[in-house]
């Protein structure tokens, strides 16, 4: 049986190449896409894929927060993230929050089948190029690491985050959040004295760090 694929990414030409070369592949098979991370777990629930390939940046929610959501309320799909950010960081967090791999796009195509094939093993994945820079960087900065968004921050407060970073204004957020135009502003005011951050682009900086909202 044909391990069902599902593609998120938010470049429709790169999710073409990638679906032609996976139905390429005998015992893959692409059974859709998902062009942000919203459609992503609302795909997910409605076609229930045994791997999701996951883009990190992505505007409106990123691939962290797809992940999450995605493995509550469907925890058996396995999800790989193809990235272009190598940073030890990025990795760390997919792992936390359950991604099953974690592959640079600029790889030869047979590393993600493995990547595929192990996930579906129940198996952790991470692109050759990467795991030892890692290790390396785990082991150097373990004691004296800043502690991150994904620890710092709740899941609401990231995802406002990511909304503000992108330059939505505070009623657009509210109605996309479905809550009021004053929580929203709560929500800006406490990030700002969680984080130290005194404006929107301060913000905005901080969030492009931290790998929440992509920086094209």
């Amino acid at each position: 049986m044909s391990i069902k694929i599902l593609l998120v990414d938010d470049h429709k030409m790169f999710r073409d190449g990638l679906r032609n070369l996976i139905s390429q592949e005998m015992g893959l098979e692409p059974i859709g896409e998902a062009k942000d991370g919203n459609e992503a777990v609302a795909m997910a629930e409605k076609y229930s894929p045994d791997v999701m390939i996951m883009d990190l940046s992505m505007p409106g929610l990123n691939g962290l927060e797809a992940t999450r959501k995605i493995l509550e309320i469907r925890p058996q799909t396995k999800i790989i993230i193809l990235s272009m950010h190598s940073d030890r960081r990025y990795v760390l967090e997919s792992l936390k929050v359950g991604a099953k791999g974690y592959v640079l796009k600029d790889v030869d195509f047979t590393e993600l089948v493995q990547a595929i094939h192990a996930a579906v093993n129940d198996r952790i994945y991470l692109s050759q190029k990467i795991s030892d820079l890692v290790i390396k960087d785990f082991v150097k900065s373990a004691k004296s690491e800043d502690p991150s968004a994904y620890s710092l921050l709740s899941a609401r407060e990231r995802e406002v985050l990511q909304h503000l970073a992108e330059g939505k204004g505070t009623k657009v957020i509210a109605n996309h959040l479905n809550v009021s135009v004053k929580t929203i502003e709560t929500y800006r005011k406490n990030l700002m004295d969680k984080l130290d951050l005194h404006s929107v682009a301060a913000l905005t900086k901080y969030a492009i760090r931290e790998g929440i909202t992509p920086l094209e």
